[in-house]
């Protein structure tokens, strides 16, 4: 399967991408570093030096590598846990200008669409990201907080719903062709989401990966 990996460099993007390319995917990797294109060269990928909000550039990377499934892992987020609340404004734009805009350059070259969202405190803002992915009749996975070596819980881990980030990225494999609808990848169980048809009046499927 050919993959345009969005956020190859992120804290799941990373895990991601040597599990893609060991099983035989070819893989864009999308990073706005420059400073990261080697490093994602050297792990098997075709780097691509692109900013989400720049949906022109964005478009033309996708038609240019013409991927089957185009994965949104972006995030705006703050080396530290304390300063999240001063990125929510930047990481909210992610989840709405730039989820349009991956949506968009996914649509130019057919290609099916996964995306993150997380698992606890879904709001406005999730709501409509996801709403945008299931009118691409894409897939949504719910990831729970993720612990583990990079992320902000190393020790001890958090409240539920959680994930280690090794074991989502893990899991996330199983959804590169499907279903469309949003889906649960945490470590206990918890209830499916209620999400409600959109304009499409598509009816997204849900479940929970208990992992």
């Amino acid at each position: 399967m050919r993959i345009f990996l969005a956020g190859a460099s992120g804290v799941i993007g990373s895990r991601l991408l040597p599990l893609l390319v060991d099983a035989g995917h070819q893989v864009a990797a999308m990073t706005r570093t420059a400073a990261k294109l080697d490093a994602l060269r050297a792990a098997g990928a075709t780097p691509v030096l692109c900013d989400v909000f720049d949906a022109a550039a964005l478009s033309a990377h996708a038609r240019h590598f013409v991927p089957d499934l185009l994965m949104h892992q972006v995030t705006e987020l703050p080396d530290h846990r304390a300063r999240i609340p001063d990125f929510r404004t930047r990481n909210d734009r992610v989840r709405s200008e730039g989820t349009r805009n991956l949506i968009d350059a996914a649509r130019a070259t057919r290609a099916r669409v996964l995306a993150q969202s997380i698992a606890w405190n879904i709001g406005p803002v999730i709501e409509a990201h996801e709403r945008l992915i299931l009118e691409a009749d894409g897939t949504v996975l719910r990831y729970g907080q993720f612990y583990g070596s990079g992320t902000y819980y190393q020790d001890p881990p958090p409240n539920d719903p959680r994930i280690h980030v090794d074991e989502a990225a893990r899991h996330t494999l199983a959804y590169l062709a499907g279903p469309a609808g949003i889906f649960t990848i945490a470590d206990e169980e918890i209830p499916p989401p209620q999400v409600t048809a959109g304009r499409t009046g598509l009816a997204p499927r849900s479940t929970t990966t208990d992992c």
